[in-house]
């Protein structure tokens, strides 16, 4: 059985345990499961009994929201894509340009709504809140769409889009303004033949703290940076805790969130994988629901029939 850690000394070991397809015999080590059943009776039946149910979500639980994700074939905002903006290096560079990317997608963001997921999640997670029972969600999306349709008990492995941390200061803060700073107003166009705004660095958003004022930057975690230890440390404990876990929306590829699951199953907790199609984790699951999480999750987390509600 794999160790659930999160230190870095320990993401080499854990990369060998089979959480990507290998042929190498160091599989061995990790819990291989039967095919993954797509039988909903049967999921309903395991639901019904858990008592912390962990929820991990990625970019597939917001597609149907129309969120764009930046990533793969046609993935461009202008001539970048995300992996080339969104990098300390890049901020470093060119300050303007990676706050008109992220200013384009805060401004997308404020026009979408929660889809039937999110609302799902969020209603079983309230529901079962008065039967003693907890939901968590683990989300590697910073859209804010499950805050947004009621969820609480949320962790946000890679921030969020509404939130800033200042360069010089390090303050954190929530930040849902429109726009964020009077110099980005109308700024941001993801037409590949807009010309770079070029806004000096005094005109960017700036800190609010007394006598601070220094440069601010999406409190986001960025290509190349390591995810909070604080926010690591309290996704071990609930995935210690769980009796269920479910995994929606996301391809099970990006480290360190695809170890999550693979390691809650490898110590033997049903987990339900929704999603578009299969993925290198699909295997090691008890459940697999293939098809729009919209569609699939609300049925699977509605109130099941010997749930007492007082």
């Amino acid at each position: 059985m794999c160790l659930f850690k999160f230190t870095a000394r320990r993401l080499v070991f854990q990369a060998h345990c089979g959480l990507k397809a290998s042929s190498s015999k160091k599989q061995n080590f990790c819990l291989e499961m039967a095919r993954p059943s797509s039988n909903m009776a049967d999921f309903r039946e395991v639901f019904a009994k858990a008592k912390h149910i962990a929820i991990i979500t990625g970019a597939g639980v917001s597609a149907e929201s129309g969120v764009p994700t930046f990533r793969g074939a046609g993935g461009f905002w202008r001539r970048w894509q995300a992996q080339d903006l969104a990098t300390p290096g890049a901020f470093a560079r060119n300050p303007s340009r990676v706050w008109e990317f992220y200013h384009y997608r805060r401004e997308v963001m404020l026009s979408k709504h929660p889809n039937p997921a999110h609302i799902a999640i969020a209603e079983c997670e309230k529901r079962l809140s008065k039967q003693g029972r907890s939901v968590v969600v683990i989300t590697q999306n910073i859209d804010e769409l499950h805050r947004k349709a009621g969820t609480k008990h949320l962790l946000e492995i890679h921030g969020s889009l509404f939130k800033t941390r200042c360069t010089s200061c390090g303050n954190v803060a929530a930040n849902y303004k429109s726009p964020i700073c009077p110099a980005l107003a109308g700024k941001g166009a993801p037409d590949p033949n807009t010309e770079d705004a070029a806004i000096p660095v005094e005109d960017l958003p700036q800190c609010e703290e007394d006598g601070c004022n220094g440069l601010l930057r999406p409190h986001v975690v960025w290509f190349g940076e390591a995810l909070d230890p604080g926010v690591l440390t309290a996704v071990e404990k609930e995935l210690d805790i769980c009796d269920l876990c479910l995994v929606v929306g996301t391809s099970s590829v990006v480290y360190p969130a695809a170890m999550f699951a693979p390691q809650v199953s490898a110590r033997g907790v049903p987990v339900a994988e929704f999603n578009m199609e299969t993925t290198p984790a699909t295997n090691r699951f008890r459940f697999h629901f293939q098809g729009p999480c919209g569609t699939t999750l609300p049925p699977a987390l509605a109130r099941h029939e010997t749930e007492i509600i007082s």
